[in-house]
């Protein structure tokens, strides 16, 4: 040692409190310059920043003779620097609010850390196993602090953090920052190792009823003038700064409040405990104040956090929960209750309680659930999104783009609901002008971006529009629509009072092509138009709207009419009825049709037997979405009429394809089997493709049902097929561009369909038809010599095994013709277990794993009331087993892997041991353990665990093995019993998981 190194170490032995004698220390350590430091209203460095400076020093590692880095040594020199960063915080009353914003949690920790050693709290004591009432009251002050902070800083980790952009790349900046990274990180496991130990200290500490005291600058001084001061080790008294017992109950309360909440993401139950402690700190804050000494809690925080206690934690039967709108959201949300969810926000734009940003939050919940395959949530979230809409254009805030995306396409239905709510989020009779002014102008605005005038005449004509707009500002909007349409003139009155406006000629007839547009009453239709041609004879009145359209086979024939007043009325009425037939309102589609029909039949033989067929068409329609929804059968009468217009036989009769695929349709859904197979002419047979493929299939059908599946008919539709879907250079096109129907000279049963895919999508509801259909295209679909996993289906023995030339079938159109057949099989019937494996297979075939899984899933519940009662062997074979199997394993879910092998008539124990020993398991591994009924997986379970040290899981393992009912001397009928029980626990955790 040296000369100076030796008088240092006198000096400092000889005075116990005082640093090394150099200049730097004479500044920065000596007690007067500290406290002279602190008194300043506002010092710099800041007080906190001390902290940091003093246990930098105090915790650099030193360097020896040989040049080798030792820990900091434990000498006076670093102990006082210690105490000096005790007295900083002792300065700042312990304030961990202040304390945490400042500092990072590696300085934090080793501040409280010295704190606990300072107030003799043995270094490797579980603060769990300490009574705290026995303590002195600063030593379980420090206790508690540090338990505080260690809840504190779990739940702040939790929170999303934003990332700082870094400047300009150094090498030691970046070393110093991943360095106090790695560390934080450390600190964090450890911390949250102890969570539990710490939530048990603080809980506690509620049951204290006492005052205790936390160390001040005079305590610490009194520590460190104490002679038998050893590591900061003392026998001070209970002097300090004192905390009420009440104020120790209120943060700690909420310090519970916030570790039960973070928890609660994982435990719901968990909810309730947090909202126990929150309301206990806003009762504790009600009584004493918020201003502490100690303390302060964010009182606008702990409001959001009991409000979200209340939401999480109400029940849809406790009525006194529902008082708030979040909590009747919430409850919507979680039941399924969308239109219920749509009013709360159509009346809260009224009362505007709700903020933008939770508005927001909820709309972006609905597009999710309806992004991941819930189609019938993209009316809700349309709702949703025009209430928002409104509110904000109230609020005058911009409206959202999602808002003007939903309304590229807008529809009768969206226009009527956007009227409705914005009739309904402002009281005419009260508001102020500027929520007037505010409506006005997005009502205008959106008159001005609309491209269809049927919306704009909506709008215009709406109540609302007309008593917010005054006349001078609905003739400008007028103005600004002629300017962009000139034939087109709007009303600037109520449809109902038109005939009082004195106006010229040109607004009269905007007027009438208004009231044109409109109308669905036939006597109306034709004298509008009568007073129209009366008004001028240039005009083509059935343009007026580009919506009116009429198929290009019915088109040709209704121009030809000479007489423009007879053409105009013909065009006008069938378009009209066919639109109301899209949108199914089939009572003015009858009286449509029937006007024109009696119309037509004075001068028209040939538009006559159009309008009988459309008649016949709208009939079907009307009988299909009637009487035939409850299994009613059609009447007889219509079933002759579809007959006949199979064996109608008019020359030069435009038809429609959809009249001839409707009619085939008809009768299969009916099994009208007999008329298909035996009584239907042949000449028909052989000139129609859609009666030729409808005789097929009802002569497969027919004997489906059979005590022997006969072959032939089946291989006639097979070669059929097989023959559609064959790749030919002999397509013919017609006139619109489509792929027609024509006959193929070579083939012996005189129909060549190249159209093929369009025609397999009859409109047909049979289940027997359906499935028909689509065991032929998965068995042709499975022939493919490059297959590597079948799709299974019902009655698929029928088929042949084979074909003859498999290179001229067109095989990506056949997979693609599955998905979509079946697709629209489960849209008929979401419950057939059996299609519901094939859409099961098809995801399994495409890797999708994950969808392979909800299907089976899918399928097994649905016959077995969700799992309570067995599920068929014909459902969940040994192929669907191992497919599960396959799913489970690709999804690195082993323990269901190991469970399912159970389910396979002799248990796969090879594979169940393979995925037992997998590691890295995504799914929940022991807590499976009690679905596990065979003896030697859970054996082998104890085994494994025991080879790993697993104590805790093996003890699960033989707790699962110890259950009496899988004793092996039980009777055979016991063993099954607990066997089925426990597949049906699996199977509906499994269904919880992936529906």
């Amino acid at each position: 040692m040296s000369a100076e190194a030796a008088d240092r170490e006198a000096a400092t032995s000889s005075r116990p409190c005082t640093p090394p004698q150099t200049s730097w220390f004479e500044f920065v350590l000596e007690e007067a310059l500290l406290e002279q430091h602190l008194q300043k209203p506002s010092p710099d460095p800041p007080p906190v920043q001390l902290i940091v400076q003093f246990l930098e020093q105090a915790s650099k590692p030193s360097v020896n003779e040989q040049n080798q880095v030792q820990p900091p040594p434990d000498n006076k020199r670093n102990r006082i620097l210690k105490l000096l960063a005790l007295k900083v915080a002792a300065h700042l009353k312990w304030d961990l609010d202040v304390l945490e914003k400042s500092l990072s949690v590696p300085v934090l920790n080793m501040l409280l850390n010295e704190l606990l050693c300072i107030s003799k709290v043995p270094p490797g004591t579980k603060h769990v196993d300490v009574d705290l009432s026995s303590l002195p009251p600063t030593t379980a002050m420090a206790i508690l602090l540090y338990n505080r902070w260690a809840i504190r800083t779990i739940v702040q980790s939790s929170f999303p953090v934003k990332q700082v952009k870094p400047g300009p790349p150094q090498l030691n900046v970046m070393n110093q920052i991943q360095q106090e990274k790695e560390l934080t990180e450390n600190i964090l496991k450890v911390l949250k190792e102890q969570a539990a130990d710490s939530i048990l200290v603080l809980e506690g500490a509620l049951k204290l009823n006492k005052d205790l005291y936390v160390h001040t600058i005079r305590t610490l001084d009194l520590l460190a003038m104490e002679p038998g001061m050893v590591n900061g080790e003392t026998e001070s008294s209970t002097a300090g700064l004192k905390i009420s017992a009440e104020e120790i109950q209120c943060q700690v309360c909420y310090d519970l409040g916030a570790i039960y909440f973070q928890q609660g993401s994982t435990n719901a139950a968990v909810h309730e405990k947090a909202k126990e402690k929150f309301f206990k700190t806003k009762e504790l804050i009600a009584k004493n104040g918020s201003s502490s000494l100690h303390f302060t809690i964010d009182e606008e925080r702990l409001a959001g956090y009991c409000q979200a206690c209340e939401v999480l934690t109400s029940s849809s039967d406790d009525a006194s929960q529902q008082a708030t709108p979040y909590s009747q959201i919430h409850s919507c949300m979680k039941s399924g209750k969308y239109q219920d969810l749509v009013k709360i926000f159509l009346e809260d734009n009224l009362t505007l309680s709700l903020p933008e940003q939770f508005r927001q939050s909820v709309l972006r919940e609905l597009f999710q659930k309806a992004q991941q395959g819930n189609d019938a949530l993209d009316e809700v979230c349309f709702k949703v999104c025009v209430c928002n809409t409104v509110c904000d254009v109230l609020q005058g805030r911009i409206i959202d783009i999602q808002f003007c995306q939903l309304f590229l396409k807008p529809s009768k239905e969206k226009i009527d609901f956007l009227l409705e709510v914005c009739s309904g989020s402002i009281n005419l009779e009260n508001a102020s002008e500027e929520l007037k002014r505010k409506m006005a102008a997005f009502l205008k605005n959106l008159c001005l971006g609309m491209e269809d005038l049927q919306f704009v005449f909506m709008i215009s004509s709406h109540e609302l529009f007309i008593k917010l707009l005054k006349d001078d500002e609905r003739k400008l909007l007028i103005d600004q629509m002629r300017k962009r349409s000139p034939r087109i003139n709007l009303c600037t009155k109520p449809v109902t009072s038109f005939y009082d406006i004195p106006a010229s000629a040109s607004v009269n007839i905007g007027q009438l092509e208004h009231q044109l547009i409109l109308s669905v009453d036939p006597w109306r239709i034709r004298q509008i138009l009568i007073e129209l041609h009366g008004m001028t004879s240039e005009r083509q009145f059935w343009t007026i709207s580009n919506k009116w359209e009429v198929p290009n086979v019915y088109g040709n024939v209704i121009l030809g009419i000479k007489d423009s007043l007879t053409r105009d009325l013909v065009y006008i009425l069938m378009a009209k009825g066919l639109h109301c037939c899209a949108i199914k309102d089939f009572v003015h589609a009858k009286q449509l049709f029937a006007a024109c029909l009696e119309l037509v039949t004075e001068f028209s033989p040939k538009l006559r037997q159009v309008m009988l067929n459309e008649m016949l068409l709208l009939d079907i329609y009307t009988h299909e979405a009637g009487a035939g929804v409850s299994g009613e059968r059609p009447p007889s009468d219509l079933i002759s009429r579809v007959r006949g217009y199979l064996e109608m036989r008019v020359p030069d009769i435009p038809l429609r394809q959809v009249i001839a695929e409707e009619c085939v349709a008809f009768l299969l859904n009916w099994c009208e089997n007999e008329y298909l197979t035996m009584q239907v002419p042949l000449p028909l047979v052989q000139t129609n493709p859609y009666v030729k493929l409808g005789q097929l299939l009802a002569a497969t059908c027919k004997e489906l049902p059979g005590p022997k599946e006969s072959r032939r008919t089946a291989k006639d539709l097979w070669e059929v097929v097989v023959q559609i879907c064959s790749v030919s250079n002999q397509h013919k096109r017609g006139n619109d561009g489509r792929v027609s129907l024509i006959k193929h000279r070579e083939s012996t049963l005189g129909i060549m369909y190249s159209s093929w895919k369009y025609v397999f999508f009859l409109p047909l509801q049979e289940p027997l038809v359906l499935t028909t259909i689509l065991s032929l295209f998965v068995k042709l679909h499975n022939v493919r010599e490059d297959i590597v996993n079948d799709i299974a289906a019902e009655h698929i023995s029928i088929w042949p095994s084979s074909i003859p030339n498999l290179q001229s079938v067109d095989f990506e159109a056949v997979a693609i013709t599955v998905k979509e057949l079946v697709s629209y099989a489960l849209t008929i019937n979401a419950n057939n277990h059996f299609w519901l494996i094939i859409q099961a297979d098809i995801y399994f075939a495409t890797n999708q794993y994950s969808a392979a899984l909800h299907y089976y899933l899918q399928a097994g519940a649905v016959c077995s009331d969700f799992f309570n009662k067995m599920v068929p062997p014909d459902v969940y074979t040994d192929q669907v087993i191992k497919r599960m199997i396959k799913c489970c394993s690709l999804l690195n879910c082993h323990t269901q892997v190991a469970i399912l092998c159970q389910f396979l008539r002799e248990v796969d124990y090879k594979t169940a041991f393979k995925a037992l020993q997998e590691q890295n398991s995504h799914d929940a591994m022991d807590s499976y353990y009690e679905y596990i009924w065979d003896v030697t997986i859970l054996e082998y379970l104890t085994y494994l665990h025991h080879k790993r040290g697993e104590t805790d899981k093996r003890q699960i393992a033989i707790k699962a093995i110890g259950q009496t009912e899988l004793n092996a001397s039980n009777p055979e009928e016991v063993l099954q019993l607990a066997a089925q029980r426990r597949k049906k626990k699996f199977l509906q955790a499994m269904a919880k998981l992936y529906f």
